[in-house]
C-alpha cells in the first residue's frame, strides 16, 4: 500500500523539526509520497520584497507578483531543501511541482463567495485540483522505480499558466488517485477533545463526532478546512486518513477518520 504524508509550515519552516521529520520519513518502509506547504516562508519573502501578503478566510490571494514568490519558495527552496535532506538519509526523493511530468494539473478558481454568503473574491492565480487532475501513471512510474515523489503545491493548467493550490487539497487528491493511505502531519498528536490538552487525543472520529466538535467550538479556525479535506478524501476513495504528530511518524497513535 502507498502511504502519502502531508506536512505544512510548522515543519517546513523549522529546520530542526524538518530534519527530524526527514529522518523518520526516510526510514518508513514501503512506497511513499510527500506533499508539503511552506506558507510562512512565502509570506516572509513577500514582505522582504515589499509585498503585503493577503489572506482571506485562510486562503492566500495570489496576484502575479505573489505567484512569482510562492513558486520560488515552494518549488524552489522548500522543495529542494526537503529533497536534499531525504537524500542524506538514504531516501531517493525526487522533487516535483505539478508541471514536472504533468504530475498535477489545476483549474483556475473562479471568484468565490465567502462565508457571509454575499462577498465575492477573486483569489487570482489560484487553482483547484481533483483526483482526476493527477497523472497517476507518471507517479506510479516513479514509485515502481523506487523513487519517492516530493510534491509542492505549485501546479499548472496545461496551457502554460502556473497556479498556486492548497497543499492539503493536493494531498487529498493524490491520495484518492493513488488509493493511498493519507497522513496529515501537524504539531499536535491528533484531533484534540480539549485544544489546550495535548494528551486529549480522539483516537477515532466520524462525521457526526466532527460536527459535534465544531458545534462546541473544540475544532475551529484553520483546522476546519483541513478536516473537511481529510473527510472528503476518505469519502472519495483514499485508503485511510490519519491525523498525527509530524515528530512521531514511527509511533502508533493519532486520530483515524472513519465514515
Amino acid at each position: 500500500m502507498i502511504s502519502l504524508y502531508k506536512i505544512g509550515g510548522n515543519v517546513v519552516d523549522d529546520p530542526q523539526a524538518l530534519e527530524r521529520f526527514c529522518a523518520e520519513f526516510a526510514a518508513l518502509p514501503g512506497p511513499k509520497v510527500l506533499v508539503h506547504g511552506g506558507g510562512v516562508r512565502a509570506s516572509q519573502v513577500q514582505k522582504a520584497l515589499g509585498q503585503e501578503p493577503v489572506k482571506i478566510e485562510g486562503r492566500r490571494v495570489t496576484d502575479a507578483a505573489a505567484l512569482e514568490v510562492v513558486t520560488m519558495v515552494y518549488a524552489g527552496w522548500c522543495n529542494k531543501d526537503i529533497v536534499a535532506r531525504l537524500q542524506a538519509h538514504g531516501c531517493n526523493a525526487v522533487g516535483l511541482s505539478g508541471c514536472d511530468g504533468a504530475a498535477v494539473t489545476a483549474r483556475r478558481r473562479p471568484p468565490k463567495t465567502l462565508s457571509d454568503g454575499v462577498t465575492q473574491v477573486d483569489f487570482g492565480f489560484v487553482g483547484d485540483v481533483t483526483p482526476e487532475s493527477v497523472n497517476v501513471p507518471f507517479l506510479e512510474l516513479l514509485l515502481d522505480a523506487g523513487m519517492t515523489p516530493v510534491l509542492c503545491a505549485i501546479n499548472h493548467d496545461g496551457a502554460g499558466q502556473l497556479l498556486n493550490t492548497n497543499a492539503d487539497t493536493v494531498a487529498a487528491s493524490i491520495s484518492v488517485a493513488l488509493g493511498a493511505k493519507l497522513f496529515y502531519c501537524f504539531e499536535k498528536n491528533g484531533v484534540l477533545c480539549t485544544p489546550e490538552d495535548d494528551s486529549s487525543v480522539i483516537p477515532s472520529l466520524d462525521p457526526a463526532g466532527y460536527a459535534r466538535l465544531k458545534a462546541e467550538g473544540r475544532v475551529a479556525d484553520g483546522m476546519i478546512p483541513k478536516l473537511d479535506n481529510a473527510f472528503r478524501a476518505l469519502q472519495d476513495g483514499a485508503c485511510g486518513v490519519v491525523i498525527r504528530n509530524a515528530s512521531r511518524l514511527s509511533e502508533p497513535g493519532g486520530t483515524e477518520l472513519k465514515i
